[in-house]
């Protein structure tokens, strides 16, 4: 088996070396080259033909996002991973790398005390990122498909779902998506295609740490016609808008009296995550039953899997992301591993879904029309 192969791009000698020691301590990974600049990045990647590329956003002479648009004008498929610092202007300069095309980004260690817990740091948050765009390197994951329902979007052989608790859907009463891995870019797709007189509140857990967050939510509440924020603790949820759950804290719903609130908490991480999709996706499950409906996009892992199930056996329905056009098919693919979606679909028709089941559960209502 080949080993992955990854260019650092990074102007700083002591973070080439960093991530030089870190990534070769895992024996899939091997180091292609360094560059100190995108313009030398530039010229290494035909020589030396990497599979991943870490790019650094501040470098002299042509700087990360300049370096990424030069990218994907010649290589269009080559992961390219930003190495990002954890704050507002790494968040920002983060949510602009998405737009131009990075396919992920991992966040540069800070204050971890030493040396050693700085490789560790970036082993544990980088290596798995690095080695989901090359498949080769672990087992493929065979993924059959949910039920007859959902045929049409994959070449995988059928199996059957778990039986529906309710043979009618019923009224859909709130909206719940989880997404990781591609998501900023999978959300910025989908939810400007929601109009604003949408009847319910959506709740979405994006895997990012915090200050990202806020940040993925305002450059989504410029393009879309819903209200989009990132969750405060206690704060109602209404119609025509949708909220993300803050990195570091896991969000749950709650009625108080006529009233829907989002409460966050800082409850030990699920699946290696906080926010979790499972979390958020069970206390839907328990407060709505039969009236969730759930959506799960591109994403690394698993998260929502446990989620979906329990959305199941409440009566609900879930939705994933297809394969094709998912940047990773882990989380998606759990879910239809275990028989638990009801429909998968390309990114291009999961607005429509949304807005069709939203629209027939409430048979005799005012049409919602989806925008194109």
């Amino acid at each position: 088996m080949r080993k992955i192969r990854v260019l650092i791009v990074d102007d700083s000698t002591v973070i080439r070396r960093l991530l030089t020691n870190a990534l070769t301590s895992d024996p899939a990974i091997e180091i292609a080259g360094v560059a100190a600049n995108g313009k030398i990045a530039m010229a290494k990647i035909p020589q030396v033909a990497p599979d991943v590329i870490t790019l650094d956003m501040e470098m002299p002479e042509m700087d990360g996002l300049t370096t990424l648009v030069e990218i994907r004008k010649l290589y269009p498929k080559l992961p390219v991973i930003m190495f990002s610092t954890l704050t507002q202007s790494g968040a920002e300069a983060t949510m602009e790398a998405f737009a131009r095309g990075a396919n992920d980004f991992a966040t540069k260690p800070s204050n971890v005390g030493s040396v050693t817990a700085a490789i560790e740091t970036v082993v544990n948050e980088l290596v798995p990122k690095i080695k989901q765009f090359c498949s080769w390197t672990s087992k493929s994951l065979t993924v059959p498909m949910a039920r007859t329902e959902a045929r049409g979007h994959s070449n995988r052989p059928a199996t059957q779902a778990k039986p529906l608790v309710h043979a009618k859907p019923s009224r859909v009463e709130i909206v719940v998506i989880g997404v990781s891995t591609g998501g900023p870019n999978a959300l910025t797709a989908m939810l400007p295609k929601i109009p604003e007189n949408f009847p319910v509140p959506i709740l979405i857990v994006q895997h990012m740490p915090p200050v990202f967050t806020k940040h993925l939510a305002d450059r989504l509440n410029q393009l879309c016609n819903l209200h989009v924020h990132e969750a405060v603790d206690g704060e109602q949820l209404v119609a025509g808008g949708a909220w993300l759950a803050p990195g570091n804290f896991h969000m749950t719903l709650r009625r108080d009296g006529q009233q829907l609130k989002a409460i966050l908490n800082q409850e030990q991480p699920e699946n290696s995550c906080r926010p979790a999709v499972d979390v958020l996706f069970r206390s839907a499950a328990e407060l709505f039953g039969a009236s969730v409906l759930a959506v799960v996009m591109t994403g690394m892992g698993n998260d929502g899997q446990r989620g979906c199930d329990a959305i199941r056996q409440a009566g609900g329905r879930v939705i994933v992301q297809d394969e094709a056009t998912s940047v990773v098919w882990g989380m998606p693919g759990a879910v239809v591993n275990a028989g638990l979606a009801h429909k998968i679909l390309p990114l291009p028709k999961i607005a429509d879904e949304i807005l069709l089941h939203t629209q027939s559960s409430r048979a005799g209502s005012s049409r919602i029309s989806v925008r194109v």
